[in-house]
């Protein structure tokens, strides 16, 4: 069986102690079903499902109004995704084409 890598210091040396992975080099402990969680909390999908990244090339699939203004963004827009943020209600902070820098709800938008 072949244990994952140390996530501080990628260090290939873990062993397993009960249910904590422990790294010898850096002395970090984690337990391996907590860390598979984390990452199902941080994935960000779009309006079919996909899962969104840093970087990615997304289009909106609805008219969105922007905040304190009278501008609209309209289907088809394009943007990329600058940062994800987990934990907000706009999740994306993207740059989108012809409006500028702006943060986005993922379920508004597609992968590209």
């Amino acid at each position: 069986m072949s244990l994952p890598s140390c996530p501080l210091c990628q260090s290939q040396f873990v062993y397993q102690d009960q249910s904590l992975l422990i790294c010898p080099e850096c002395a970090h402990e984690w337990n391996p079903a907590e860390a598979l969680a984390e990452e199902a909390l941080l994935a960000i999908k779009d309006a079919n499902g996909t899962t969104l990244t840093e970087g990615d090339k997304i289009t909106m699939v609805k008219d969105l109004k922007v905040k304190a203004s009278s501008q609209v963004i309209k289907v088809g827009t394009k943007a990329v995704i600058r940062r994800i943020v987990a934990g907000k209600d706009h999740q994306l902070d993207c740059k989108v084409d012809g409006v500028g820098e702006m943060m986005v709800t993922a379920k508004f938008v597609k992968k590209a």
